[in-house]
């Protein structure tokens, strides 16, 4: 079987809606004899007669009823890869890898997504929430495209294009029947002798160092009483009396029962939240970056 052109097939629809050859070359800005010639061509690659001719009249057979949906999707399928693939190449479609830790889900970032998803009909995102360390990870196996994390301030991870998307302080997770729960406002030295705790510096080492760096910068030996990955399982164990933590602000909204939050005198702890993305990223990427840089 030779080439099938979609020419052949836009010629074929065009004699058999119109089921007279003079009509149809003329819908095509042709001449009727080329047109003659071109579906003879179309039911020799094809094996079997597509129309029966007599001078009065032109009807399809059962095998041009059988070709005509399958040209007419065939040929629609290939005018509209043009816009496909336009679309694809300025990121208007395709497939987002985007990964998250669970302190930018308390601020803006559903907000981010729902707008995106309705300027973006055509990307399909995929979300995994995961800290730095395991964002890193992927990010080195080519599993993700963007991520937001969490970080100290100026120590986004190498390596990355970054943007900050915040910036805000860490305040005091504490028991609510905690005696210092009472008071609107604490100071450093009230706290240092308390059990802390803490999430593992594996998983943003930056932040871990800026929080040790208070205790050690005053003399103190930090009491860790526990680690946990995940902030609202910080809160959860705080919430049972296991000790105190530092918390980025945006997860006072997470209105545990047991828990009280309280900014901290001479305690200049603060955290960043940056989107990360490998140089040279993909449409689809550019496309999300310009989007969240427009709204922060």
């Amino acid at each position: 079987m030779g080439t099938l052109e979609l020419r052949l097939l836009r010629q074929f629809i065009a004699v058999a809606e119109e089921l007279h050859f003079g009509r149809a070359a003329a819908r095509l800005h042709m001449t009727q004899p080329p047109l003659t010639i071109a579906i003879r061509q179309l039911e020799s690659l094809l094996g079997a007669p597509l129309f029966v001719r007599t001078r009065r009249w032109v009807r399809m057979t059962a095998a041009g009823e059988a070709l005509l949906p399958r040209a007419r999707r065939l040929l629609a399928e290939a005018e509209a890869l043009g816009p496909l693939v336009k679309a694809a190449a300025q990121g208007a479609l395709g497939r987002l890898r985007l990964g998250f830790v669970s302190t930018v889900g308390f601020g803006p970032l559903p907000g981010w997504l729902k707008s995106f998803r309705q300027a973006h009909p055509g990307v399909e995102l995929a979300l995994q929430e995961a800290t730095l360390d395991v964002q890193l990870s992927a990010f080195a196996a080519g599993a993700l495209d963007a991520g937001f994390v969490l970080h100290a301030p100026g120590a986004a991870p190498l390596g990355f294009e970054a943007l900050t998307v915040a910036r805000e302080p860490l305040v005091l997770a504490l028991p609510g029947d905690h005696p210092l729960a009472r008071r609107p406002r604490l100071a450093l030295r009230d706290v240092l002798a308390e059990p802390l705790v803490i999430f593992p510096r594996a998983i943003t080492p930056s932040l871990y160092d800026a929080v040790l760096s208070l205790y050690s910068a005053r003399r103190v030996p930090p009491r860790i009483e526990q680690e946990a990955i995940q902030m609202q399982t910080i809160v959860n164990l705080v919430s049972a009396g296991m000790g105190v933590a530092w918390v980025p602000e945006s997860v006072t909204r997470l209105q545990r029962p047991g828990v009280a939050y309280r900014p901290m005198r001479g305690a200049e702890l603060a955290c960043e939240t940056s989107l990360i993305w490998p140089m040279s990223p993909a449409p689809v990427v550019e496309r999300f970056v310009a989007h969240v840089r427009s709204h922060v």
